[in-house]
């Protein structure tokens, strides 16, 4: 009903703000990547909006990114899963580690996102494999396989999930398992 709207950036907090446009006052529910990116109060913002109807309350969510609002709107179809998990999810992480993570099928990195627990993490990389990022041809599967285990070795040597991914995106395409934990060791010491 309501796709977008564009006004003055009346208010913000946390993981609310308020969005002035031509004197009605819209609150938007947005995620945190989306939050920390916001303009000072006053500037003009435009946010592509999801509209909520419930029972109860009328809510509209913001994102500031098609690709954002698409990963929304993925993660709601998910049974057990609504606005307010989704939005967890995606201030939890971006929608490229979202992807990397179903693409991976790694559900460690779901479960670090406060709501999401063991059952839905697996829910949600099952219902949605191959709806966000690309899928997996048989030819990259093993590059990807590589990849998974070298973030694995990372995450368990005491990396955040930035450090381990900022390190894999340094690795030549082909690398090994043993080779490319070496190589993202010496890279990260640096």
């Amino acid at each position: 009903m309501i796709g977008k709207l564009t006004g003055t950036l009346e208010d913000k907090n946390p993981p609310q703000v308020l969005l002035d446009c031509n004197g009605v006052g819209y609150e938007v529910h947005v995620p945190m990547s989306t939050f920390y990116n916001l303009p000072e109060l006053g500037a003009r913002l435009s946010l592509l909006t999801h509209f909520v109807v419930r029972e109860d309350a009328q809510i509209l969510y913001g994102f500031a990114t098609q690709s954002e609002r698409a990963a929304f709107r993925e993660l709601i179809k998910i049974s057990g899963v609504g606005p307010r998990t989704a939005l967890s999810v995606l201030s939890g992480m971006s929608v490229a580690e979202l992807a990397q993570a179903i693409t991976l099928q790694e559900s460690g990195r779901l479960i670090k996102v406060p709501g999401i627990g063991k059952k839905t993490a697996e829910r949600l990389l099952l219902e949605l494999k191959g709806k966000l990022g690309p899928n997996i041809g048989v030819a990259a599967s093993v590059a990807s396989n590589s990849q998974a285990d070298i973030l694995q070795a990372l995450l368990s040597l005491g990396y955040s999930d930035r450090e381990a991914a900022v390190a894999l995106k340094a690795l030549p395409q082909n690398v090994g398992v043993s080779e490319g934990i070496k190589l993202a060791l010496r890279a990260l010491a640096k």
